[in-house]
Order: structure tokens, then sequence, then C-alpha cells
């Protein structure tokens, strides 16, 4: 059972990191493609000529949300990380930032223009690319012990930054939820079965009286674990990467059958992974993941760095995570 520490802090990031390498070199990659060879292992190259154990902006965005974490929270100070990555290659595998979203490129640029991070993030219908939901499961420790309409205040606003359409902030929300029913000690289905009855009440509660969007029925309606895979759509659009990654959660029995099924949808492989993975290392641990998966990932040391500084300033002795309020919750 996943507690809340510094380990599964750690089976977290380095669950989003090993889904995003797995998922690198056949990026943009045809199902049919992926169904006739199949990715089995960490590979390298490919789509971007990376080395094996690459990872991409999924980590990268994730990593500079958990350094963010490792102080008095402030969400300029998040998207200062952020633009430190997409300026000075902050937090990439290698020295060198290779991929960025369109969103999450034009929401930067607005922060360098001067728009606050409660602003700059895109909010029309057609910004809601996979952006914000693969760098978001660090909050989940950060939020574990706060109110529910505090603990979705801080995943709009953190989403927001680049992402602030509601569509994008529900999938987080819900993405952080389900993160922390795991970290609860909830197993996949019995987490997914509460979500079902729980979650569009409490989206009828927060976003009254809009209620929850339509977009998330097959998510929450309970239908989704029997969904045929022709019926997973695994591109960019924030909907498709929460379901196709919820939809191998549940139908993986391992955390490596997880994100090699994620991968081998082929698509956005490896946001889907990413998004499966992180929530794969918390349902099954840090010793759930494949060693020789873990040996090869790049930076793992500095991933393993970062976990520790993230628990020791989040949480007490006792294993619980503290409790801070910011005044930016109640604006």
């Amino acid at each position: 059972m996943t507690t809340l520490s510094s380990e599964s802090i750690k089976a977290a990031l380095l669950g989003v990191c090993i889904g995003d390498a797995l998922g690198v070199p056949v990026e943009f990659s045809f199902r049919s493609e992926r169904s006739r060879q199949p990715i089995t292992d960490m590979t390298g190259y490919g789509t971007y000529n990376q080395a094996p154990g690459t990872w991409s902006d999924d980590s990268s965005l994730t990593f500079c949300l958990a350094e963010a974490l490792c102080q008095e929270f402030d969400l300029n100070v998040v998207a200062q990380y952020f633009l430190d990555w997409y300026q000075k290659d902050y937090w990439t595998a290698h020295n060198h930032r290779f991929d960025i979203g369109n969103t999450t490129r034009d929401a930067l640029d607005r922060i360098l223009s001067g728009v606050s991070p409660f602003e700059s993030g895109g909010a029309h219908k057609q910004d809601n690319g996979n952006g914000s939901l693969m760098r978001i499961l660090p909050l989940v420790f950060k939020t574990y012990n706060l109110p529910i309409q505090e603990r979705y205040a801080y995943a709009r606003d953190v989403s927001g930054i680049t992402h602030r359409h509601t569509l994008s902030v529900v999938s987080c929300f819900y993405f952080l939820e389900f993160a922390r029913l795991l970290l609860q000690g909830s197993d996949i289905l019995h987490a997914y079965y509460s979500l079902c009855q729980t979650f569009p009440d409490t989206m009828a509660e927060i976003l009254h009286p809009d209620g929850i969007p339509s977009e998330f029925k097959r998510i929450t309606d309970g239908s989704l674990i029997q969904m045929p895979e022709e019926n997973i759509e695994s591109q960019g659009f924030v909907i498709h990467t929460l379901e196709a990654a919820m939809w191998c959660l549940l139908k993986g029995n391992t955390n490596s059958e997880t994100v090699l099924m994620a991968v081998n949808l082929g698509g956005d492989t490896d946001t889907t992974a990413a998004v499966a993975g992180g929530l794969a290392g918390l349902a099954y641990g840090i010793e759930g993941i494949p060693e020789k998966w873990m040996r090869g990932i790049a930076r793992r040391e500095d991933i393993e760095d970062l976990a520790h500084r993230m628990g020791k300033y989040l949480f007490t002795q006792s294993g619980t995570c503290q409790k801070r309020r910011y005044s930016f919750i109640l604006r």
C-alpha cells in the first residue's frame, strides 16, 4: 500500500518520467504501427533522436512544479521555474529542451510579456491540450490534507498557468483526486468506482450551476473500464489523454504492463504513458517499477534527491502533510 512519504513522491516522479521516456522515441506513431512492432522495453532515438532513458517536457515541467513545492507556495515561483525550463533548459534530461506544446509556449510567452500567471493560460475550447495534466501530479502531495474546495483551487491555478479552460482544470482535479485516493490506500478499482459515485456531485457543487462538463461522462459513469481499445483515443486532447491513461491503469495488472499499454496506443505516446505512469507509480509503489528502467533513466539521482527535498519540506515527522494555506486560494 502506498503511503504519504518521500518514497511515494519518488514513485510518482519516477513513474511519470519512465512512462515519458518509454514513449519519447515513438511519439506520433500510429497505433497500427505499435500493434505490428510493440514497445516492450526502454528504447531510444526514433522521433527526437534522443538516447534511451531521455524524458521530455512532460517530466521537465513535473520536476519544475516539484521544485516549487520545496518552498513556501507561490504561483509566481511555479511560473518562474517553467520559464527557466523554457529559456534556460532547466530540469531537462540532457541540458537541452527538445519539445514544447503550442498552448504551453503561448502561455509562457504571455508571462514574459507581463501577464500574471493567474491569467496566462489558454482559456478557449481549442486550448485543451494535455500540457497541464501531464505535469500536475506533484500537487497531490501539497494539497492532500486540504478541504476539497481548496484542493480544487490549487488545481485550477496551477493548471491555469498554461491551460485555464474548465476541461483542463477539471481533468487535472480528477487526476489529483484519483491520486489522493491511491495515497489513502485505495486500490485502482476502488478509487475508480469511488470517483464514479462522488465526482459528478463534487463538481456540481464546485462549479454550480454548470456542473461537470459532459465530456467527462465516459470517465465518471463507470463505462470506461468496459471500453474496447478502438474506442480509446490517444492524441493530445486532454480528455482523450485522461481517458487513455485511466483505461490503461484499469486494464493493466502491473506498472510495466500499464505504461507499455499506454505507449502502444500510439499517438501522444510520451504523455499518455507519463500520466498513466505517475498513477501506476502510486498504485504499485517504487518496488513495482522495473529496476532496469530506473537504472536507465536520465538523472535518476537528481530525481530521487528532488523527491527527498520535497518530502522533507512538505511532511512532518509523523508523515502527514503540513497544512499551509495561501491568500491566492481565496482570490
